[in-house]
């Protein structure tokens, strides 16, 4: 096991200094303060995609408030899983996917298909969601496939040559777009708040699959493989030892309720200009272009204009967030594997917290490698349409990506993999089993409604 008392190391160039250290080399506990806010903001952007706002806004159309509780629970049960990947990270010295080896060859193996399956569909989806607020902006410029390409292209190119650094300070600025927009269409509409606080208590709608579409809006708040990215970015900022773990408690409630305000906001917009009006909007990213679409015909083409700048924003931080964070846990990965003939039985290997704060990950030959991967082949998705068999595998995997990830938090945190001090207590355990219980519940259906019949 790593030394977690010891110094600090690693390269803080482009960050912030390591926390202090006494006469007997142990590092000081560091005040948390908003000033060292980062991962959560990139977290919180990456996380909330156009999907989960479409979601939340069907969710208010359908429902109205009723389901408000819902989003709340979410958001509680997500920052408990980013709290857990970032307290492994800090209290080890060790990167999520170095604990996950540790677990044996099969988790290996899940996260190997895992993201070149999900890498290989999600970029072709990521590069089309960001793509459509643009037609919508631009009608006249060029086809959405070639607007999907430029995204992608953008992506690629500001992520290859940009350290975390900038890439936060970008995502930051998004993220207050994305504030400014979300909060704007939430106070534009008027919402009934005596009915948002009513919506507050945990009542289900009396509609056919009332649990399960519950369970899939608490589900669906903010971010799958980013979650496991967050302990990444957490060392990527210079965070690597117990000293930040304040600071990164404080970050990561942070953006979970920034997630929970775009989330909120998105609920109050389909219950006021929706469900009052009994419109309804396609799922998927289209429902947001026929959203402006409604706003323009209610409050005028300047409001579903800036609608759409927001959309865009959502979309594309998803973008460059996976771009950055899915990159950087690659790369980890084949560090590890090329480090653990090193050590005695890899269990150690080279993958460490000081590492990746160095920022050497993110101009490794692996980090680009799979950065291309989620660039260029997805564009032949975008002029062929996604391969039916793919695109199943793709819904499978990423929803056993959550039930695996509680699972083995849960194995990391409450073994000698991490020091006594640190290892989870009774709340803590008490959220990633229900995190793991409800993501498994969500799994399950997933699995069960794929047309298994058509895949053979």
């Amino acid at each position: 096991m790593a030394d977690t008392t010891g110094p600090p190391t690693g390269n803080f160039t482009h960050t912030e200094a390591p926390s202090d250290i006494d006469l007997h080399g142990n590092t000081s506990p560091r005040k948390s303060s908003w000033k060292y806010i980062g991962p959560g903001i990139v977290v919180a952007a990456t996380g909330v995609g156009a999907g989960d706002l479409v979601a939340t806004l069907i969710a208010g159309s359908n429902f109205g408030y009723t389901l408000l509780w819902a989003a709340v629970v979410g958001c509680l049960v997500k920052i408990s899983l980013a709290e857990a990947a970032g307290r492994w990270h800090l209290s080890t010295g060790r990167t999520l996917f170095d604990g996950w080896a540790s677990l044996g060859r099969w988790t290996t193996w899940f996260f190997v298909v895992y993201v070149v399956v999900w890498g290989f569909v999600y970029g072709a989806a990521a590069m089309s969601s960001s793509a459509l607020p643009l037609q919508a902006l631009f009608p006249d410029v060029m086809d959405l496939k070639w607007w999907a390409i430029a995204c992608g292209l953008v992506g690629l190119v500001f992520v290859w040559f940009n350290k975390y650094a900038v890439f936060e300070k970008v995502m930051t600025v998004l993220v207050g777009v994305m504030f400014v927009v979300t909060v704007y269409l939430a106070i534009r509409v008027t919402p009934n708040l005596g009915d948002a606080f009513a919506g507050l208590l945990p009542v289900l709608p009396d509609e056919k699959d009332s649990v399960l579409n519950t369970l899939g809006l608490i589900g669906g708040v903010g971010g799958t493989i980013t979650l496991a990215a967050y302990g990444y970015w957490v060392n990527a900022k210079g965070w690597t030892n117990t000293g930040w773990m304040k600071v990164m408690r404080l970050d990561n409630r942070v953006a979970y309720i920034t997630t929970g305000i775009f989330v909120v906001a998105m609920l109050f917009v389909g219950a006021e200009l929706l469900h009052s009006a009994n419109v309804a909007i396609a799922s998927g990213d289209k429902g947001l272009v026929q959203l402006s679409d409604i706003l323009e015909a209610e409050y005028g083409t300047a409001t579903a204009k800036f609608f759409l700048i927001g959309f865009f924003a959502t979309s594309f931080t998803s973008l460059i967030g996976v771009w950055h964070g899915v990159s950087l846990m690659f790369a980890d990965f084949v560090a590890r594997y090329r480090d653990q003939g090193e050590s005695a039985g890899g269990a150690t290997g080279g993958a460490t917290g000081a590492e990746v704060a160095s920022g050497e990950r993110e101009h490794s030959w692996p980090f680009r490698a799979y950065l291309l991967w989620l660039t260029f082949p997805p564009i032949v998705l975008l002029f062929q349409g996604q391969p039916f068999r793919l695109v199943i595998l793709y819904g499978v995997l990423g929803a056993a990506f959550l039930p695996f990830l509680a699972g083995t938090l849960l194995w990391l945190l409450n073994t000698s993999r991490t020091p006594r001090e640190w290892r989870n207590g009774l709340l803590s355990n008490a959220m990633l089993v229900l995190a793991g219980l409800l993501f498994l519940v969500l799994c399950v259906k997933q699995i069960w409604d794929q047309p298994w019949s058509e895949f053979f």
